[in-house]
């Protein structure tokens, strides 16, 4: 975890390094196809395999004929590391806080071709991201460099083009440390995770009205499912195109508002829509509220950044935002994969999937 006031300089003064942007390619739309066999069988150090998006990325890493160590934190709570069909690996439980565990408990003196990273903070609180999202990843990068590691992949997100939280300033620093670390990288910045748009399916299933801030149209996404993303992932290590590039990804389809999120599930229960509508004053007060008892004590100080998440994932698009205009540009956000929001949402509705929502979910 950073001190206090290096945090407070990096939030309020740290800014990308010059010509980072440049960097960043929204050209490259189409993926290869999900079955191609990978050029060479590398062997590959996995992290953050135990939640949805890694398990996804172990099953297309294997799936692809790569040979994955998986480094893994103790999973939350002694939940299990992976499932039937995960695909096979072996695990490898480290402490990433600890230099001298990923020297001896991950690499262990031994060859890996690449690193793959899903790892991050669980809640986005301040005092996590800045301990996982940076400090952990710093010594991951620090040991895959002793370990001879060429190419290091990592799942970023697409709200750090535009940092106003702690977690996104966490993972920025690391993405320009990375990108000065001399290795061959591939920075992935999905868009929106379907588990994250799942809150209000039950809700709407009991009959309840689908929660919105202002009319439902203030934001949009394209969303993008696990696999299609996992598939993404392991294709960077193929694909040279997206080697040394930031990589913003959406799912397949059009752009889709919290209001037509809403819209398709009371359509797919043959209901009639039913809103309620909640106005981001509403946050903002909250926000200003826990503001001023934050400094009380590190609880409530952590409470008012996750206030503070809701409102940015309440107001700002899931999209790439065009540097030279400022603006979220749908069209120019690139997309991959075969499964949209709405495939999922009737998958859930028909009891052919379940939404793992987790810590990272907000609405």
């Amino acid at each position: 975890m950073a001190p206090l006031p290096l945090l407070t300089w990096l939030e309020n003064t740290w800014r990308p390094p010059a010509g980072i942007y440049d960097l960043v390619t929204n050209d490259l739309t189409q993926a290869e196809p999900a079955d191609a066999a990978p050029r060479t069988v590398l062997r590959v150090c996995l992290v953050g395999a135990t939640g949805t998006i890694g398990r996804a990325t172990l099953r297309a890493l294997v799936r692809r004929g790569h040979d994955v160590v998986c480094f893994s934190r103790p999973p939350k709570g002694g939940g299990a590391f992976a499932r039937e069909g995960d695909g096979e690996a072996e695990v490898r439980i480290v402490d990433f806080s600890d230099p001298a565990s990923l020297r001896g408990d991950g690499f262990r003196g031994e060859r890996f071709d690449a690193v793959v990273s899903c790892m991050a903070s669980r809640t986005g609180a301040p005092k996590d991201a800045w301990a996982v999202d940076h400090q952990a990843h710093l010594n991951l990068l620090a040991a895959a460099r002793e370990a001879g590691v060429g190419h290091f992949v990592l799942l970023s997100a697409i709200c750090v083009q535009k940092p106003l939280l702690a977690f996104q300033y966490a993972k920025l620093a690391f993405e320009a440390a990375l990108i000065d670390s001399g290795l061959k990288y591939s920075i992935v910045r999905p868009t929106a995770f379907f588990k994250s748009l799942s809150g209000q399916i039950e809700r709407v299933r009991r009959g309840k009205p689908f929660l919105v801030f202002g009319d439902g149209e203030l934001t949009s996404c394209k969303p993008i499912g696990d696999d299609d993303l996992a598939t993404y992932l392991a294709e960077c290590l193929e694909d040279e195109r997206r080697w040394n590039r930031i990589l913003p990804i959406g799912g397949p389809g059009e752009a889709i508002t919290p209001r037509e999120q809403g819209a398709f599930l009371f359509a797919l229960l043959d209901r009639p829509p039913k809103f309620r509508s909640a106005p981001v004053g509403l946050l903002d007060g909250i926000i200003g509220a826990l503001g001023l008892v934050a400094p009380l004590s590190p609880r409530l100080a952590e409470k008012a950044e996750l206030a503070r998440i809701g409102r940015y994932y309440a107001t700002e698009s899931m999209l790439w935002l065009n540097p030279e205009t400022g603006r979220y540009d749908a069209a120019a956000t690139p997309s991959t994969g075969v499964e949209t929001l709405f495939d999922f949402y009737t998958a859930v509705i028909e009891g052919r999937s379940a939404p793992e929502r987790g810590d990272h979910a907000v609405f």
